[in-house]
């Protein structure tokens, strides 16, 4: 029996992926390490779907606009380290409760 892959199953694995980063970052508030790390597995997730809509539809669009994201999500988590890094240095804890001192 041959099974074939369809846009929904693609579409549920992304939608799965997108509210397990929900649920990660609604669940752990306190380290800003896994922050970004379900927010980097939401932006795959999205990007999952852009690709499987890509594909479906037979145009390369959606797959040039991933490349665009990952370069974005690659930059932001470059930037997120060294602010990370920065906060760790002084502060010497990266636990968001503790990270009072960034509020206006």
């Amino acid at each position: 029996m041959i099974t074939t892959i369809t846009l929904g199953h693609f579409l549920s694995l992304g939608a799965i992926l997108f509210a397990m980063s929900v649920i990660g970052i609604f669940l752990n508030r306190k380290n800003l390490i896994v922050l970004l790390m379900c927010i980097e597995l939401m932006l795959l997730a999205v990007n999952l779907n852009f690709v499987a809509f890509s594909h479906y539809l037979g145009d390369m669009d959606g797959q040039v606009f991933v490349f665009f994201i990952l370069t974005v999500a690659a930059a932001e988590s470059a930037i997120g380290l060294a602010i990370l890094v920065t906060l760790f240095r002084n502060r010497q804890s990266i636990n968001v409760d503790e990270l009072d001192t960034l509020k206006g």
